[in-house]
């Protein structure tokens, strides 16, 4: 059976067919296998990579807290304690107002999101809190630890300066 195309030149419909260019049923599930192995060995590293960031994060956010009530407790010439609750994953600044909610005490939420964090221990002198006096210096040094996965980290403040900082 022959056909003429536009130019009016015959061809026949076997050789249109034949010329026709699309992906085979192989070759397109050999592209799905070859993105799916690529996937199985990127997920694992996305994982990883987001937890660590979770960890610093979090770490970094107890850092500058433990700063602020050091600073908070020397402008106001009041004391001014941080207590770590283990049990429940959080901690706060006791007294002082939420800055995104004024009528709430500040308190931070480490198991929830952005941190999604496991506050593992915390001691402070024997117990789970640090006072700085009106002078910002600590009632005693102690460390708060955190984990997301296989990755912890040790907030460590000075007993002297109530400087905090991190360990891995």
């Amino acid at each position: 059976m022959s056909i003429q195309d536009d130019s009016g030149a015959p061809y026949h419909l076997e050789q249109r067919r034949s010329q026709r260019r699309a992906f085979s049923l192989a070759e397109f599930v050999s592209v799905a296998v070859i993105i799916g192995i690529l996937a199985a060995i990127a997920a694992p590293r996305f994982s990883n990579s987001l937890a660590l960031q979770r960890v610093e994060a979090a770490a970094r956010r107890i850092v500058v807290d433990l700063a602020l009530a050091q600073r908070h407790a020397r402008s106001a010439s009041t004391d001014q304690t941080v207590r770590f609750e283990p049990a429940s994953h959080e901690y706060c600044l006791a007294g002082m107002p939420h800055p995104n909610h004024p009528g709430w005490e500040y308190s931070v939420s480490l198991a929830k999101e952005p941190y999604g964090t496991v506050l593992v221990s915390a001691d402070f002198g024997g117990d789970t809190e640090i006072v700085y006096d009106i002078y910002g210096r600590p009632d005693s040094g102690g460390a708060a630890n955190i984990r997301v996965g296989v990755h912890d980290r040790t907030i460590t403040v000075d007993a002297e300066t109530g400087l905090a900082s991190i360990s891995e």
